[in-house]
């Protein structure tokens, strides 16, 4: 830790800033009256920083953002659930449109509010049920609303993720970050895998929340994949209000990096039926480049994740997933090593039935990493992944139910 700033967990998730209220309510969209709609909000307004999907159908939420509210501030955002509002077209943001004039009209103050949505692709919103929610909306703090908001953002989650951090400067003075997260499955590796909203009353420059968002979202969140699918409404918000008049560059990206390490990992703990999270260490690798490549080709595998569901240290599959990747290898160059298990060494077989019990001992933990060199260069990257078992197949054969 750095001599210059100090880290401290807090409680209140997006709450925790000075400024921001957030909250979750029972829309009707979910069953049972499970709290399905949240929202959040800072009265004096924030700038927002975002990252998006690459996927070339973007949901209807992301192609308003951009064509309404990219550049300017906000003070709102709407979150909804149980439907993307993906591939609707036209119609779909123009609900959206109709939604938000109608949460203007409810509460006048609200400025160029922002929607983000996740569920079921190819489904018009429930417009009506959305708006009619508004109505228990209370625009104030309470000790348990930011639980009630990550809770109403979750899917097919099977808890809800958040954090909060304090960072306090050498001088005393001190700036807040808190966010929640939802993703357990549709998690690729690919830019923002989930929805993801950040708070802040750091008072950050705008051209260094988009630098260091970039940077640190891309790195922790662009390392995990659960499925290797990527969604339509992938999405990552950075709200920053400027609230505590305190910013530093250095503390505040130590800070967004723990944030979003930390979420990436909840999301890859909660991966649908998921029971064991893998660190994949490529080193040895030509560059960093061909070391993400192939570390990312192991956490996508599924021969590789049903070996992991099952606690089987079939190296073999591990071998040829690196081989198919592309990136520079040689079989006598490689050496793997499951959970500190040395299961293939440069060219020699050294998988004896010790070895093997040793390495399926090591599977049976609950994180555990593999690490593979490849004997070439420099080149180290870590990419983040779970099993694969049946009650993911379960989940995703039922999932629109």
């Amino acid at each position: 830790m750095s001599k210059y700033f100090n880290l401290y967990p807090i409680d209140g998730g997006v709450c925790a800033p000075s400024g921001f209220i957030a909250d979750g309510v029972a829309a009707g969209l979910k069953n049972n009256n499970a709290l399905d709609v949240a929202f959040i909000y800072a009265k004096e307004g924030f700038s927002v920083e975002t990252l998006f999907t690459s996927n070339t159908f973007a949901a209807a939420p992301i192609v308003h953002f951009k064509q309404y509210v990219a550049g300017k501030e906000s003070n709102f955002v709407l979150i909804t659930t149980k439907n993307a509002n993906a591939m609707t077209g036209k119609a779909g943001v123009e609900d959206i449109c109709e939604i938000l004039e109608a949460l203007k009209k409810k509460f006048g103050f609200i400025q160029n509010p922002i929607m983000s949505s996740t569920g079921v692709i190819g489904v018009r919103l429930p417009k009506e049920r959305i708006i009619e929610a508004f109505e228990k909306f209370r625009l104030e703090s309470s000790p348990d609303s930011h639980k009630r908001a990550s809770d109403a953002i979750r899917t097919t989650d099977a808890f809800s993720k958040e954090i909060a951090i304090e960072v306090e400067l050498e001088n005393g003075k001190s700036f807040r970050i808190g966010a929640m997260a939802k993703g357990a499955g549709m998690i690729a590796p690919s830019l923002a895998t989930m929805l993801c909203f950040i708070t802040t009353d750091a008072s950050i420059p705008p051209a260094h929340a988009r630098k260091l968002l970039n940077l640190y979202a891309k790195k922790n969140f662009d390392a995990i994949s659960v499925d290797g699918d990527m969604s339509t409404n992938d999405s990552v918000f950075l709200l920053a209000n400027g609230a505590s008049g305190v910013y530093d560059e250095e503390a505040f990206g130590k800070a967004l990096d723990t944030i979003t390490h930390k979420l990436a990992l909840d999301m890859v703990r909660d991966g649908e039926g998921a029971s064991r999270v893998v660190a994949f260490e490529v080193r040895g690798a030509r560059d960093e480049a061909q070391a993400r490549y192939a570390a990312k080709a192991l956490s996508n595998s599924l021969l590789v994740k049903t070996a992991v569901f099952g606690g089987d240290p079939n190296w073999g599959r591990i071998a040829s997933t690196i081989g198919a990747s592309g990136v520079e290898a040689r079989e006598e160059l490689l050496s793997i090593s499951i959970g500190g298990v040395v299961v293939y060494d440069r060219g020699n077989i050294v998988f004896t039935p010790e070895v093997e019990s040793k390495a399926h001992k090591a599977m049976e933990s609950a994180e555990f990493k593999i690490v593979c060199d490849l004997g070439i260069g420099e080149g180290v990257y870590v990419s983040y992944g779970c099993d694969l078992g049946y009650k993911y197949v379960e989940i995703n054969s039922d999932y629109r139910s």
